[in-house]
């Protein structure tokens, strides 16, 4: 993969994603639970005219729908069918060694709920997909990748 477009900040992120997630209306994000909720909790926000999604893990079973709320996006308690989706939308998350995903079980994942035509992005940071060796492995229509710096004052 060759790099398109640069990017800053979060809004930057958001951008991004929404430009790449072009004209999907049922978008489904898979990462780890905790971490990676919270980010797709904000690239749901981005695109919260169309119908989102979060699968924690690979457990399609216990996918739930967002719902755009006054103060926030939330997921819904009851489950959700993820099957036919326009975009899935894979966290870096999902390549951490400590969740020890199987790439074979992400691509059936993909294929039993993505359209034919369908979208696969990744959005990670810190080049975790690469370094997963997952770039290899998974034939993703384009990684948007960030990486964090920061600094603590007092």
């Amino acid at each position: 993969m060759e790099n398109v477009n640069d990017w800053k900040g979060i809004t930057g992120q958001l951008m991004s994603f929404k430009s790449e997630i072009g004209e999907s209306q049922k978008i489904t994000f898979v990462g780890s639970p905790g971490v990676c909720t919270p980010f797709a909790e904000l690239l749901a926000y981005a695109v919260r005219d169309r119908q989102t999604y979060f699968i924690p893990l690979l457990d399609a079973n216990n996918c739930h729908q967002f719902e755009a709320k006054e103060y926030a996006m939330v997921l819904s308690d009851e489950v959700s069918n993820p099957k036919d989706s326009d975009a899935v939308v894979l966290l870096g998350g999902l390549s951490m060694p400590k969740y020890d995903v199987d790439t074979d079980e992400v691509k059936a994942l993909v294929k039993s709920i993505l359209k034919e035509d369908g979208l696969l992005i990744g959005v990670c940071f810190m080049d975790m997909f690469a370094k997963a060796g997952w770039l290899e492995k998974i034939d993703f229509d384009c990684v948007i990748d960030g990486t964090l710096t920061g600094v603590v004052k007092k």
